[in-house]
């Protein structure tokens, strides 16, 4: 069985960082560049989140971490991002990516948020899956390096409006 919890326990945000660098280097061939990304993304949280208005999760499957996800403040008022979503191959279709997702889009609803926002790139199918059928929609595509083992990728910008419950 699949519990979520916050993110708050010593090594949850260093997991974040080595479960993406080792699953993506697994499933895709990236490198330490993808790696560095995530790292950043992680740093940036782990240096100054508002609790109000950001948080992450894990998931834990049999008492081990099997998947994340992070709701950080977006650029543009009233939009937040939902950043690395990961559930692990030995988790993978047991439903800890939607619940991880719906667990982000409740707290940002419930944080004022009017929308909601991801990059991701076209290789990651099963992510995309659970982003439309949480509602996301495609806003915008670009040609992107890629990280290290793809030649190049495309980058996906998707968003979701929410509801709008405070």
């Amino acid at each position: 069985m699949t519990v979520l919890r916050r993110a708050d326990r010593p090594g949850d945000l260093g997991w974040i960082v080595m479960a993406h660098g080792e699953e993506y280097q697994r499933q895709f061939g990236w490198g330490a560049g993808f790696e560095a990304l995530v790292a950043r993304i992680v740093a940036d949280y782990a240096a100054g989140h508002d609790p109000d208005r950001e948080a992450a999760w894990i998931a834990e499957t049999g008492g081990e971490r099997s998947g994340c996800v992070m709701l950080a403040a977006g650029d543009e008022p009233g939009t937040a991002k939902l950043r690395v979503l990961l559930v692990t191959g030995a988790a993978r279709g047991g439903g800890a990516g939607s619940r991880l997702v719906g667990e982000c889009l409740a707290f940002a609803e419930k944080a004022g948020y009017r929308e909601i926002t991801l990059w991701t790139v076209d290789l990651c199918v099963s992510a995309r899956r659970i982003y439309e059928a949480a509602g996301f929609t495609l806003r915008a595509q670009e040609p992107h390096p890629g990280f290290g083992g793809a030649e190049q990728v495309t980058g996906q910008t998707w968003v979701k409006p929410l509801g709008y419950l405070v």
